[in-house]
Protein backbone atom coordinates (compact mmCIF):
# COMPACT_ATOMS: atom_id res chain seq x y z
CA UNK A 1 0.00 0.00 0.00
CA UNK A 2 1.04 3.62 -0.50
CA UNK A 3 2.69 5.35 2.45
CA UNK A 4 0.72 8.56 2.50
CA UNK A 5 2.48 11.52 4.07
CA UNK A 6 0.60 14.53 5.27
CA UNK A 7 1.98 18.01 4.98
CA UNK A 8 1.78 21.14 7.09
CA UNK A 9 -0.01 22.86 4.23
CA UNK A 10 -2.70 20.17 4.21
CA UNK A 11 -3.18 20.48 7.96
CA UNK A 12 -3.48 24.25 7.82
CA UNK A 13 -5.84 24.00 4.82
CA UNK A 14 -7.95 21.44 6.65
CA UNK A 15 -8.10 23.67 9.72
CA UNK A 16 -9.07 26.60 7.50
CA UNK A 17 -11.86 24.57 5.89
CA UNK A 18 -13.15 23.44 9.29
CA UNK A 19 -13.27 27.03 10.56
CA UNK A 20 -14.98 28.21 7.35
CA UNK A 21 -17.49 25.35 7.62
CA UNK A 22 -18.25 26.29 11.23
CA UNK A 23 -18.70 29.94 10.28
CA UNK A 24 -20.95 29.03 7.33
CA UNK A 25 -22.98 26.69 9.55
CA UNK A 26 -23.40 29.38 12.17
CA UNK A 27 -24.31 31.91 9.48
CA UNK A 28 -26.95 29.61 7.94
CA UNK A 29 -28.37 28.82 11.35
CA UNK A 30 -28.47 32.51 12.29
CA UNK A 31 -30.10 33.38 8.97
CA UNK A 32 -32.77 30.69 9.47
CA UNK A 33 -33.40 31.89 12.99
CA UNK A 34 -33.69 35.52 11.84
CA UNK A 35 -36.02 34.47 9.02
CA UNK A 36 -38.23 32.68 11.54
CA UNK A 37 -38.19 35.75 13.81
CA UNK A 38 -39.10 37.89 10.80
CA UNK A 39 -42.11 35.71 10.06
CA UNK A 40 -43.17 35.87 13.68
CA UNK A 41 -42.88 39.67 13.59
CA UNK A 42 -45.07 39.76 10.47
CA UNK A 43 -47.64 37.58 12.23
CA UNK A 44 -47.37 39.82 15.27
CA UNK A 45 -48.02 42.87 13.12
CA UNK A 46 -51.12 41.17 11.68
CA UNK A 47 -52.38 40.32 15.18
CA UNK A 48 -51.70 43.86 16.35
CA UNK A 49 -53.54 45.23 13.32
CA UNK A 50 -56.49 42.92 14.05
CA UNK A 51 -56.54 44.06 17.65
CA UNK A 52 -56.43 47.72 16.57
CA UNK A 53 -59.30 47.05 14.15
CA UNK A 54 -61.47 45.60 16.91
CA UNK A 55 -60.76 48.68 19.00
CA UNK A 56 -61.89 50.85 16.07
CA UNK A 57 -65.07 48.77 15.83
CA UNK A 58 -65.84 49.54 19.44
CA UNK A 59 -64.98 53.21 19.05
CA UNK A 60 -67.34 53.79 16.14
CA UNK A 61 -69.92 51.67 17.92
CA UNK A 62 -69.92 54.07 20.85
CA UNK A 63 -70.02 57.09 18.57
CA UNK A 64 -73.00 55.66 16.73
CA UNK A 65 -74.87 54.95 19.98
CA UNK A 66 -74.20 58.48 21.20
CA UNK A 67 -74.65 60.59 18.07
CA UNK A 68 -76.75 58.36 15.78
CA UNK A 69 -74.69 59.49 12.76
CA UNK A 70 -74.83 57.38 9.65
CA UNK A 71 -71.11 57.81 8.98
CA UNK A 72 -70.19 56.15 12.28
CA UNK A 73 -72.34 53.15 11.36
CA UNK A 74 -70.67 52.87 7.96
CA UNK A 75 -67.17 53.06 9.48
CA UNK A 76 -68.15 50.47 12.04
CA UNK A 77 -69.31 48.08 9.31
CA UNK A 78 -66.14 48.71 7.32
CA UNK A 79 -63.93 47.78 10.25
CA UNK A 80 -66.01 44.66 10.94
CA UNK A 81 -65.48 43.59 7.33
CA UNK A 82 -61.74 44.35 7.59
CA UNK A 83 -61.48 42.20 10.72
CA UNK A 84 -63.20 39.29 8.97
CA UNK A 85 -60.89 39.63 5.97
CA UNK A 86 -57.82 39.74 8.25
CA UNK A 87 -58.92 36.54 9.96
CA UNK A 88 -59.48 34.85 6.61
CA UNK A 89 -56.16 36.11 5.19
CA UNK A 90 -54.05 35.16 8.27
CA UNK A 91 -55.94 32.08 9.32
CA UNK A 92 -52.93 29.72 9.21
CA UNK A 93 -50.78 32.12 11.21
CA UNK A 94 -53.50 32.78 13.76
CA UNK A 95 -54.03 29.07 14.26
CA UNK A 96 -50.32 28.69 15.11
CA UNK A 97 -50.56 31.14 18.01
CA UNK A 98 -54.16 30.60 19.22
CA UNK A 99 -56.51 27.74 19.73
CA UNK A 100 -59.07 26.72 17.14
CA UNK A 101 -61.84 27.48 19.64
CA UNK A 102 -60.56 31.05 20.10
CA UNK A 103 -60.39 31.64 16.36
CA UNK A 104 -63.87 30.14 15.80
CA UNK A 105 -65.29 32.23 18.64
CA UNK A 106 -63.77 35.38 17.14
CA UNK A 107 -65.13 34.54 13.67
CA UNK A 108 -68.67 33.77 14.91
CA UNK A 109 -68.67 36.80 17.20
CA UNK A 110 -67.88 39.09 14.28
CA UNK A 111 -70.73 37.56 12.25
CA UNK A 112 -73.09 37.93 15.17
CA UNK A 113 -71.89 41.48 15.86
CA UNK A 114 -72.47 42.46 12.22
CA UNK A 115 -76.03 41.06 12.24
CA UNK A 116 -76.90 42.79 15.52
CA UNK A 117 -75.50 46.11 14.28
CA UNK A 118 -77.64 45.82 11.13
CA UNK A 119 -80.78 45.09 13.25
CA UNK A 120 -79.96 48.03 15.51
CA UNK A 121 -79.73 50.32 12.47
CA UNK A 122 -83.06 49.08 11.08
CA UNK A 123 -84.99 49.29 14.37
CA UNK A 124 -85.46 53.04 14.22
CA UNK A 125 -85.67 55.54 17.08
CA UNK A 126 -89.36 54.82 17.98
CA UNK A 127 -88.63 51.33 19.26
CA UNK A 128 -86.49 52.33 22.24
CA UNK A 129 -86.82 49.12 24.20
CA UNK A 130 -85.67 46.97 21.26
CA UNK A 131 -82.80 49.32 20.49
CA UNK A 132 -81.71 49.26 24.13
CA UNK A 133 -81.72 45.46 24.15
CA UNK A 134 -79.79 45.33 20.88
CA UNK A 135 -77.28 47.88 22.20
CA UNK A 136 -76.63 45.78 25.29
CA UNK A 137 -76.03 42.68 23.14
CA UNK A 138 -73.73 44.63 20.82
CA UNK A 139 -71.67 45.86 23.76
CA UNK A 140 -71.40 42.31 25.11
CA UNK A 141 -70.41 40.79 21.78
CA UNK A 142 -68.02 43.69 21.03
CA UNK A 143 -66.38 43.27 24.42
CA UNK A 144 -65.94 39.54 23.75
CA UNK A 145 -64.34 40.30 20.36
CA UNK A 146 -61.83 42.72 21.95
CA UNK A 147 -61.07 40.25 24.75
CA UNK A 148 -60.35 37.39 22.35
CA UNK A 149 -58.13 39.51 20.07
CA UNK A 150 -56.34 40.93 23.10
CA UNK A 151 -55.63 37.41 24.37
CA UNK A 152 -54.31 36.41 20.94
CA UNK A 153 -52.14 39.56 20.81
CA UNK A 154 -50.78 38.93 24.29
CA UNK A 155 -49.98 35.33 23.41
CA UNK A 156 -48.19 36.47 20.27
CA UNK A 157 -46.12 39.04 22.18
CA UNK A 158 -45.09 36.44 24.73
CA UNK A 159 -44.22 33.99 21.96
CA UNK A 160 -42.18 36.61 20.12
CA UNK A 161 -40.35 37.59 23.29
CA UNK A 162 -39.60 33.94 24.04
CA UNK A 163 -38.31 33.46 20.51
CA UNK A 164 -36.03 36.53 20.78
CA UNK A 165 -34.65 35.36 24.13
CA UNK A 166 -34.12 31.87 22.74
CA UNK A 167 -32.40 33.33 19.65
CA UNK A 168 -30.09 35.40 21.83
CA UNK A 169 -29.29 32.36 23.94
CA UNK A 170 -28.65 30.19 20.89
CA UNK A 171 -26.48 32.90 19.32
CA UNK A 172 -24.36 33.26 22.46
CA UNK A 173 -24.02 29.47 22.78
CA UNK A 174 -23.13 29.21 19.09
CA UNK A 175 -20.45 31.87 19.45
CA UNK A 176 -19.04 30.08 22.51
CA UNK A 177 -19.06 26.74 20.68
CA UNK A 178 -17.44 28.29 17.61
CA UNK A 179 -14.77 30.00 19.74
CA UNK A 180 -14.09 26.76 21.63
CA UNK A 181 -13.89 24.84 18.36
CA UNK A 182 -11.44 27.38 16.93
CA UNK A 183 -9.33 27.26 20.12
CA UNK A 184 -9.33 23.44 20.18
CA UNK A 185 -8.52 23.33 16.49
CA UNK A 186 -5.75 25.86 17.03
CA UNK A 187 -4.29 23.76 19.86
CA UNK A 188 -4.45 20.62 17.75
CA UNK A 189 -2.78 22.37 14.81
CA UNK A 190 -0.23 23.86 17.20
CA UNK A 191 0.71 20.43 18.48
CA UNK A 192 0.73 18.95 15.00
CA UNK A 193 2.58 21.81 13.31
CA UNK A 194 4.33 24.04 15.87
CA UNK A 195 5.66 21.24 18.09
CA UNK A 196 7.89 19.72 15.36
CA UNK A 197 9.10 23.22 14.48
CA UNK A 198 9.92 23.87 18.17
CA UNK A 199 11.86 20.60 18.29
CA UNK A 200 13.70 21.69 15.16
CA UNK A 201 14.45 25.07 16.77
CA UNK A 202 15.82 23.41 19.93
CA UNK A 203 17.95 21.06 17.86
CA UNK A 204 19.32 24.00 15.88
CA UNK A 205 20.18 25.70 19.19
CA UNK A 206 22.21 22.66 20.26
CA UNK A 207 23.92 22.59 16.88
CA UNK A 208 24.68 26.31 17.13
CA UNK A 209 26.61 25.58 20.34
CA UNK A 210 28.91 23.31 18.35
CA UNK A 211 27.37 19.87 19.02
CA UNK A 212 26.69 18.07 15.75
CA UNK A 213 23.86 15.82 16.85
CA UNK A 214 21.67 14.09 14.29
CA UNK A 215 18.28 15.79 13.99
CA UNK A 216 15.45 13.52 15.14
CA UNK A 217 11.94 14.95 14.95
CA UNK A 218 8.83 12.85 15.53
CA UNK A 219 6.77 14.08 12.60
CA UNK A 220 5.38 12.60 9.38
CA UNK A 221 4.80 15.96 7.69
CA UNK A 222 6.49 16.14 4.32
CA UNK A 223 7.98 19.57 4.98
CA UNK A 224 9.41 18.54 8.37
CA UNK A 225 10.74 15.25 6.97
CA UNK A 226 12.38 17.11 4.08
CA UNK A 227 13.91 19.67 6.46
CA UNK A 228 15.17 16.89 8.74
CA UNK A 229 16.81 15.05 5.83
CA UNK A 230 18.35 18.28 4.55
CA UNK A 231 19.67 19.29 7.99
CA UNK A 232 21.12 15.82 8.65
CA UNK A 233 22.85 15.90 5.28
CA UNK A 234 24.17 19.39 6.05
CA UNK A 235 25.36 18.27 9.52
CA UNK A 236 27.19 15.33 7.99
CA UNK A 237 28.95 17.66 5.59
CA UNK A 238 29.76 20.12 8.40
CA UNK A 239 31.16 17.34 10.54
CA UNK A 240 33.38 16.20 7.69
CA UNK A 241 34.50 19.79 7.09
CA UNK A 242 35.19 20.22 10.80
CA UNK A 243 37.41 17.16 10.82
CA UNK A 244 39.30 18.49 7.83
CA UNK A 245 39.61 21.90 9.49
CA UNK A 246 40.89 20.34 12.70
CA UNK A 247 43.47 18.36 10.77
CA UNK A 248 44.38 21.51 8.84
CA UNK A 249 44.73 23.37 12.13
CA UNK A 250 47.04 20.65 13.38
CA UNK A 251 49.13 20.83 10.24
CA UNK A 252 49.26 24.62 10.52
CA UNK A 253 50.38 24.28 14.13
CA UNK A 254 52.94 21.75 13.01
CA UNK A 255 54.32 24.22 10.48
CA UNK A 256 54.79 26.88 13.14
CA UNK A 257 56.63 24.35 15.32
CA UNK A 258 59.29 23.52 12.76
CA UNK A 259 61.48 26.45 13.76
CA UNK A 260 61.25 25.40 17.40
CA UNK A 261 62.05 21.80 16.54
CA UNK A 262 65.07 22.91 14.53
CA UNK A 263 66.25 24.93 17.51
CA UNK A 264 65.83 21.94 19.82
CA UNK A 265 67.66 19.67 17.42
CA UNK A 266 70.61 22.10 17.24
CA UNK A 267 71.56 21.63 20.91
CA UNK A 268 71.81 17.81 20.98
CA UNK A 269 73.42 17.75 17.55
CA UNK A 270 76.03 20.30 18.72
CA UNK A 271 76.81 18.14 21.72
CA UNK A 272 77.11 15.10 19.47
CA UNK A 273 79.45 17.03 17.22
CA UNK A 274 81.59 18.29 20.13
CA UNK A 275 81.84 14.86 21.73
CA UNK A 276 82.71 13.28 18.43
CA UNK A 277 85.45 15.90 17.84
CA UNK A 278 86.97 15.35 21.29
CA UNK A 279 86.81 11.60 20.83
CA UNK A 280 88.46 11.95 17.45
CA UNK A 281 91.27 14.08 18.83
CA UNK A 282 91.89 11.61 21.65
CA UNK A 283 91.91 8.77 19.20
CA UNK A 284 94.44 10.61 17.02
CA UNK A 285 96.73 11.20 19.99
CA UNK A 286 96.50 7.57 20.98
CA UNK A 287 97.26 6.47 17.50
CA UNK A 288 100.22 8.91 17.34
CA UNK A 289 101.72 7.66 20.61
CA UNK A 290 100.96 4.00 20.09
CA UNK A 291 104.29 3.41 18.42
CA UNK A 292 106.41 5.03 21.15
CA UNK A 293 104.35 4.67 24.30
CA UNK A 294 102.31 1.80 25.60
CA UNK A 295 99.89 4.19 27.45
CA UNK A 296 96.34 3.28 26.37
CA UNK A 297 93.34 5.59 26.01
CA UNK A 298 91.53 6.25 29.32
CA UNK A 299 88.58 3.82 29.21
CA UNK A 300 86.40 5.95 31.53
CA UNK A 301 86.79 9.04 29.35
CA UNK A 302 86.07 7.09 26.20
CA UNK A 303 83.01 5.53 27.81
CA UNK A 304 81.71 8.95 28.92
CA UNK A 305 82.17 10.48 25.46
CA UNK A 306 80.43 7.57 23.76
CA UNK A 307 77.60 7.75 26.33
CA UNK A 308 77.09 11.44 25.60
CA UNK A 309 76.90 10.70 21.90
CA UNK A 310 74.27 8.01 22.48
CA UNK A 311 72.19 10.10 24.91
CA UNK A 312 72.08 13.17 22.72
CA UNK A 313 71.30 11.05 19.69
CA UNK A 314 68.39 9.47 21.59
CA UNK A 315 67.22 12.91 22.61
CA UNK A 316 67.13 14.10 19.00
CA UNK A 317 65.35 10.92 17.97
CA UNK A 318 62.70 11.38 20.70
CA UNK A 319 62.02 14.95 19.60
CA UNK A 320 61.52 13.85 16.04
CA UNK A 321 59.37 10.90 17.16
CA UNK A 322 57.17 13.20 19.28
CA UNK A 323 56.77 15.53 16.35
CA UNK A 324 55.77 12.66 14.08
CA UNK A 325 53.34 11.27 16.68
CA UNK A 326 51.74 14.66 17.04
CA UNK A 327 51.30 15.17 13.31
CA UNK A 328 50.07 11.65 12.55
CA UNK A 329 46.27 11.25 12.28
CA UNK A 330 45.02 8.26 14.26
CA UNK A 331 42.01 7.10 16.22
CA UNK A 332 41.15 8.36 19.69
CA UNK A 333 42.74 6.15 22.34
CA UNK A 334 43.11 6.91 26.05
CA UNK A 335 46.05 5.46 27.94
CA UNK A 336 47.69 6.26 31.30
CA UNK A 337 50.31 8.97 30.84
CA UNK A 338 52.49 10.93 33.24
CA UNK A 339 51.33 14.53 33.05
CA UNK A 340 54.59 16.37 33.75
CA UNK A 341 56.68 14.79 30.94
CA UNK A 342 53.74 15.24 28.57
CA UNK A 343 53.61 18.99 29.28
CA UNK A 344 57.41 19.35 29.17
CA UNK A 345 57.51 17.63 25.79
CA UNK A 346 54.80 19.98 24.49
CA UNK A 347 56.76 22.99 25.72
CA UNK A 348 59.79 21.73 23.80
CA UNK A 349 57.71 21.97 20.61
CA UNK A 350 57.41 25.74 20.94
CA UNK A 351 60.67 26.48 22.70
CA UNK A 352 62.00 28.20 19.59
CA UNK A 353 59.04 30.64 19.61
CA UNK A 354 59.50 31.71 23.23
CA UNK A 355 61.10 35.17 23.55
CA UNK A 356 64.35 35.30 25.55
CA UNK A 357 62.77 37.21 28.47
CA UNK A 358 59.63 35.08 28.65
CA UNK A 359 59.33 32.38 31.29
CA UNK A 360 57.29 29.18 31.10
CA UNK A 361 56.89 27.77 34.61
CA UNK A 362 55.82 24.11 35.00
CA UNK A 363 54.64 23.20 38.50
CA UNK A 364 53.26 19.67 38.20
CA UNK A 365 53.93 16.92 40.77
CA UNK A 366 55.74 14.01 39.09
CA UNK A 367 53.29 11.43 40.45
CA UNK A 368 50.20 12.83 38.66
CA UNK A 369 48.99 10.50 35.93
CA UNK A 370 46.07 11.08 33.57
CA UNK A 371 44.17 8.62 31.41
CA UNK A 372 44.19 10.47 28.09
CA UNK A 373 45.01 10.44 24.41
CA UNK A 374 48.52 11.85 24.51
CA UNK A 375 48.40 13.43 21.05
CA UNK A 376 45.10 15.23 21.64
CA UNK A 377 46.02 16.38 25.14
CA UNK A 378 49.27 17.76 23.79
CA UNK A 379 47.28 19.69 21.22
CA UNK A 380 45.24 21.23 24.07
CA UNK A 381 48.38 22.48 25.81
CA UNK A 382 49.91 23.54 22.51
CA UNK A 383 46.92 25.72 21.60
CA UNK A 384 46.72 27.29 25.07
CA UNK A 385 50.45 27.99 25.17
CA UNK A 386 50.45 29.49 21.67
CA UNK A 387 47.52 31.75 22.56
CA UNK A 388 49.33 32.89 25.67
CA UNK A 389 52.54 33.59 23.73
CA UNK A 390 50.54 35.74 21.28
CA UNK A 391 49.27 38.09 24.02
CA UNK A 392 51.84 38.25 26.81
CA UNK A 393 54.36 41.12 26.81
CA UNK A 394 57.71 40.45 25.15
CA UNK A 395 59.47 41.74 28.27
CA UNK A 396 58.91 39.70 31.46
CA UNK A 397 56.11 37.56 30.02
CA UNK A 398 55.12 34.69 32.30
CA UNK A 399 53.15 31.52 31.49
CA UNK A 400 52.53 29.02 34.25
CA UNK A 401 51.23 25.46 33.99
CA UNK A 402 50.19 23.96 37.30
CA UNK A 403 48.28 20.81 38.25
CA UNK A 404 46.75 19.31 41.37
CA UNK A 405 44.98 16.10 42.21
CA UNK A 406 41.50 17.09 43.35
CA UNK A 407 39.55 14.70 45.57
CA UNK A 408 35.83 14.20 45.08
CA UNK A 409 33.57 16.64 46.94
CA UNK A 410 29.82 16.81 47.29
CA UNK A 411 29.03 20.15 45.67
CA UNK A 412 30.85 22.77 43.63
CA UNK A 413 29.90 25.33 46.28
CA UNK A 414 32.53 23.78 48.57
CA UNK A 415 35.18 24.39 45.94
CA UNK A 416 36.20 27.88 47.05
CA UNK A 417 39.95 27.72 47.58
CA UNK A 418 43.08 28.08 45.53
CA UNK A 419 42.89 27.98 41.76
CA UNK A 420 39.48 26.24 41.75
CA UNK A 421 37.16 29.15 42.48
CA UNK A 422 35.40 29.19 39.08
CA UNK A 423 31.70 29.83 38.63
CA UNK A 424 31.09 28.41 35.15
CA UNK A 425 32.54 25.41 33.39
CA UNK A 426 32.15 24.58 29.71
CA UNK A 427 31.53 20.86 29.20
CA UNK A 428 30.49 17.78 31.14
CA UNK A 429 32.00 18.87 34.46
CA UNK A 430 31.61 16.74 37.56
CA UNK A 431 32.99 16.76 41.09
CA UNK A 432 31.63 13.32 41.95
CA UNK A 433 35.00 11.66 41.43
CA UNK A 434 38.69 12.45 41.78
CA UNK A 435 39.97 14.80 39.11
CA UNK A 436 43.22 16.26 37.87
CA UNK A 437 42.85 20.04 37.71
CA UNK A 438 45.27 21.75 35.34
CA UNK A 439 45.74 25.52 35.29
CA UNK A 440 47.31 27.41 32.38
CA UNK A 441 47.75 31.08 33.32
CA UNK A 442 49.44 34.08 31.74
CA UNK A 443 50.10 37.73 32.64
CA UNK A 444 48.68 39.06 29.37
CA UNK A 445 46.13 41.87 28.92
CA UNK A 446 43.12 39.68 29.75
CA UNK A 447 39.87 39.08 27.86
CA UNK A 448 36.92 41.53 27.80
CA UNK A 449 33.70 40.27 29.36
CA UNK A 450 31.73 40.41 26.10
CA UNK A 451 34.32 38.19 24.40
CA UNK A 452 34.62 35.50 27.10
CA UNK A 453 31.15 34.11 26.34
CA UNK A 454 32.17 33.33 22.75
CA UNK A 455 35.80 32.24 22.94
CA UNK A 456 34.88 28.54 22.65
CA UNK A 457 32.59 29.09 19.64
CA UNK A 458 33.90 27.74 16.32
CA UNK A 459 35.40 30.31 13.91
CA UNK A 460 35.27 33.09 16.53
CA UNK A 461 38.52 35.04 16.68
CA UNK A 462 39.68 38.50 17.68
CA UNK A 463 42.85 38.27 15.60
CA UNK A 464 43.33 40.05 12.31
CA UNK A 465 42.15 38.43 9.10
CA UNK A 466 44.54 35.70 8.03
CA UNK A 467 46.19 35.39 11.47
CA UNK A 468 43.71 33.04 13.13
CA UNK A 469 41.07 30.50 12.13
CA UNK A 470 38.99 30.81 15.30
CA UNK A 471 39.21 27.04 15.86
CA UNK A 472 41.95 26.86 18.50
CA UNK A 473 39.86 27.10 21.66
CA UNK A 474 36.96 25.30 20.00
CA UNK A 475 39.28 22.33 19.40
CA UNK A 476 40.51 22.61 23.00
CA UNK A 477 36.94 22.40 24.26
CA UNK A 478 36.13 19.44 21.97
CA UNK A 479 39.23 17.50 23.10
CA UNK A 480 38.54 18.16 26.79
CA UNK A 481 34.99 16.91 26.32
CA UNK A 482 36.33 13.79 24.59
CA UNK A 483 38.15 13.10 27.87
CA UNK A 484 34.84 13.52 29.84
CA UNK A 485 36.25 16.71 31.29
CA UNK A 486 35.38 20.38 31.34
CA UNK A 487 37.13 23.69 30.90
CA UNK A 488 36.63 27.11 32.52
CA UNK A 489 38.18 30.52 31.96
CA UNK A 490 38.73 33.38 34.36
CA UNK A 491 39.86 36.68 32.96
CA UNK A 492 39.32 40.40 33.03
CA UNK A 493 41.06 43.27 31.25
CA UNK A 494 44.45 44.01 32.79
CA UNK A 495 44.63 40.96 35.07
CA UNK A 496 45.74 38.17 32.73
CA UNK A 497 43.90 34.99 31.75
CA UNK A 498 43.61 31.64 33.47
CA UNK A 499 42.23 28.42 31.94
CA UNK A 500 41.26 25.57 34.24
CA UNK A 501 40.94 22.07 32.80
CA UNK A 502 39.34 19.39 34.94
CA UNK A 503 39.81 15.77 33.81
CA UNK A 504 38.61 12.68 35.73
CA UNK A 505 41.41 10.55 37.16
CA UNK A 506 39.75 7.33 36.05
CA UNK A 507 38.46 6.82 32.52
CA UNK A 508 34.69 6.58 32.16
CA UNK A 509 33.54 3.03 31.59
CA UNK A 510 31.84 2.50 28.23
CA UNK A 511 28.09 2.01 28.42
Amino acid sequence: MFDYQQSIRQKITFGYYVIVALIIGLTVFTYAELHYVERKIIVGEAVSELFDTTLEIRRFEKNYFLYEQRSDYIENMNYVQQAQEMIKRNESSLISISSTAQLETLRSSLVKYRRLMELYDLSGKKREELRAALANKLRSVGKNIVTVTEDISRTERKSLQAILENSQRILVISIIILSAAVIILGQVLSRMVVKPLKQLEQTMGVIAEGTFERVKINSRDREIVSLTIAFNKMLKQLEMHERHLIQSEKLASLGTLLSGVAHELNNPLSNISSSAQILGEEMQEVLAKQASSPCPLDPALAQELVSQINNQTDRARNIVRSLLDFSRERGFKKEPASLKPLVEETVQFIRGQVPPKTSIIIDIPPDITVVADKQRLQQVFLNLLKNALDVIPAENGIISVRAELRRAIDTIDDDTTGIYNYLKFRGKCTLEQDTVDIEVADNGPGIPEQVIARIFDPFFTTKDVGKGSGLGLFIVHEIVEEHDGCIAVDSSPGSGTTFLIRIPVKAKKPV
